[in-house]
């Protein structure tokens, strides 16, 4: 039986991805009370990397720990990918050796390449078209704090990048209205607006698409690999900063969130950023709950 990957959102069913909601909250709850009983001990995760991380690194690796088995952290420094051994290559030989893998790295094709030829689980862990595991961790908060999120309208305020386009996967298959404001010429992917476009819109305003919403999101101007666009890309996106005034237009229990890491005064103000009521911190250890929630579905299939 092929082993089941998790490329993108659609990769699993509406109904899985609720229930992995619901297994990553009460896996978070298990963990607070005492801890797991080590489900997967002996079993062994790849972490390939070709981008670096903070929050996903420690969050896959803790992970697997607690959930009683070892992560082995694999940079491009440290493998024969970073030496040109074919992607088909080193997916066969590293799937031979571990139970799950999860890569973290560039050109969306790289990852599907790489699955196809994994005999084990595939996790994408980011590329530069979707970060689904961060939609995972984004939708866990919400229902945390303000119950379902089907039939509520969710605000994307910024960068048409990866966290953008996976937040259009997540209005599909979580049932929400997605409202995207960016500038013209950072807009999303246009054949996922097109093939979205029941449950997807598009503005240059952002006040305009944050009425009356019920959750904010932004992420920086500039991802990794845009460092030297940073300059320019500021001027473009001046306006479109998260900040108190467009939460006093949203819903009144409107939450916002940011997936780290972030730029205090720039995609998002310091005030949001530091606020007592903020769920950013929530939303990034929720990253560890949900993928340990995702590691258990995948392995049992």
């Amino acid at each position: 039986m092929p082993a089941k990957h998790f490329l993108t959102l659609l990769d699993l069913s509406s109904n899985e991805l609720n229930g992995l909601i619901d297994r990553a909250i009460a896996l978070k709850n298990e963990q607070q009370n005492g801890g797991h009983k080590d489900p997967f001990k002996n079993k062994v995760l790849g972490m390939v990397f070709d981008k670096a991380s903070t929050r996903t690194r420690v969050s896959f690796e803790t992970g697997m720990v607690q959930l009683g088995g070892s992560a082995i952290f694999l940079s491009s420094r440290d493998t024969q990918l970073g030496r040109g051994e074919p992607i088909e290559d080193s997916a066969r030989v590293l799937s031979s050796m571990v139970d799950i893998l999860m890569v973290r790295t560039h050109e969306h094709e790289i990852i599907e390449r790489f699955a196809q030829y994994s005999t084990v689980p595939v996790i994408n862990a980011l590329t530069n078209d979707y970060h689904p595991c961060q939609l995972l961790a984004d939708i866990q908060t919400y229902v945390e704090n303000r119950g379902s999120i089907q039939g509520k309208t969710v605000s994307w305020i910024g960068d048409g990048n990866n966290m953008c386009q996976s937040y259009i996967n997540a209005a599909k298959q979580f049932d929400f209205e997605l409202r995207i404001a960016c500038p013209k010429g950072f807009e999303p992917n246009a054949e996922l607006l097109t093939a979205n476009k029941d449950r997807v819109s598009l503005t240059q305003n952002p006040r305009e698409a944050a009425k009356d919403s019920d959750l904010l999101v932004t992420d920086v101007w500039a991802s990794m690999g845009q460092e030297e666009e940073q300059a320019e890309r500021v001027k473009e996106f001046t306006g479109y900063q998260l900040n108190s005034d467009l939460m006093a237009i949203a819903n009144s229990s409107a939450v916002y969130m940011h997936c780290l890491p972030a730029h205090r005064g720039e995609e998002i103000s310091a005030e949001l950023m530091d606020a007592p009521q903020t769920l950013i911190w929530s939303e990034a250890e929720n990253r560890l709950h949900a993928q340990k929630a995702l590691i258990e579905l995948l392995l049992s299939c």
